[in-house]
């Protein structure tokens, strides 16, 4: 159905202009959920299109110019669904000096089918320019919308049917289009709201545990200058220890301190016992004199 509408519209907009007989389907609308009323009172069939388009072109016949056969070709492939053959096609119609718009138009479509959403864009958002017609600006418009919109840039499919409704405000494909873009737009801004809430929380969390982990290496060094503090004063009364020790050790040729104090306790030990039996003699001599003078 979707595809029908577009049809229909295609072969309406022939009656409109001499080469839109050209014109692959005007809008194809990738996102209406039903085919509204189309083909200006259309019953929907794709046969009654197909008589409705040959009734046009015997009518307008008589004015309209032979279409290149470039776009024509490249319109059979399109109908095959050979998007890419098609695709080349359009392209050499246009280096062929094929109609800009109706080129151009069907260079989009082809891209849109391939899923080149992208590319498909720019060629559409080329086409209001080459044309002062409103359905066909409309046109241009609506399906630069359904390309920015199956590429994900909602904001700027919303511009793109604001402005194809400036030029056909009664598309009801439009309008639906522009609602279901709208409601993409607000889930796309919540969910990155809720991304950004979760970052943030991750963002905090992560802070929190940078901050712990820091408070423990700040322990930890503060625990390693004290242990390197002790360790350093260790040495240090160690070195003076034995330093101590050195000097107390006696020089070469020397006798120690220790080793002077005994053989000085020696020596007064010495002297005292020869002081001792001095004064043994001396008092055994005097007695013996006085007993030899009394006689």
């Amino acid at each position: 159905m979707k595809e029908l509408i577009a049809v229909c519209r295609g072969v309406w907009k022939y009656a409109q202009t001499t080469t839109a007989s050209s014109l692959r389907g005007t809008k194809q609308s990738h996102f209406m959920r039903d085919c509204h009323a189309s083909c200006k009172n259309g019953t929907g069939s794709t046969s009654l299109a197909m008589t409705v388009l040959l009734a046009l072109f015997a009518a307008s016949s008589a004015f309209a110019q032979e279409p290149n056969e470039n776009i024509t070709k490249g319109n059979k492939l399109y109908d095959e669904g050979k998007f890419g053959e098609a695709e080349v096609t359009y392209r050499e119609g246009q280096e062929a000096g094929a109609d800009p718009f109706i080129s151009g138009f069907n260079l989009g479509d082809a891209l849109f089918k391939q899923e080149r959403y992208e590319e498909a864009a720019t060629a559409f958002q080329a086409l209001p320019n080459l044309t002062d017609d409103k359905e066909q600006k409309a046109s241009a418009y609506h399906n630069l919308g359904n390309s920015l919109l199956k590429a994900e840039k909602f904001q700027e499919s919303l511009d793109a049917y604001k402005q194809s409704l400036r030029n056909n405000p009664r598309d009801l494909e439009t309008k639906y289009n522009y609602s279901y873009a709208k409601r993409m737009l607000q889930q796309q801004e919540e969910q990155e709201q809720e991304q950004d809430q979760d970052q943030d929380k991750k963002d905090e969390e992560k802070k929190d545990d940078q901050q712990k982990q820091d408070q423990q290496d700040q322990k930890q060094d503060e625990k390693k200058d004290e242990e390197q503090k002790q360790d350093q004063q260790q040495q240090e009364k160690d070195q003076q220890q034995q330093e101590e020790q050195k000097e107390q050790e006696p020089k070469e040729g020397e006798i120690s301190k220790e080793d002077a104090e005994r053989m000085l306790d020696a020596l007064n030990q010495d002297e005292k016992k020869i002081r001792d039996r001095l004064e043994e003699q001396k008092v055994r001599k005097g007695a013996k004199g006085n007993i030899e003078k009394d006689w």
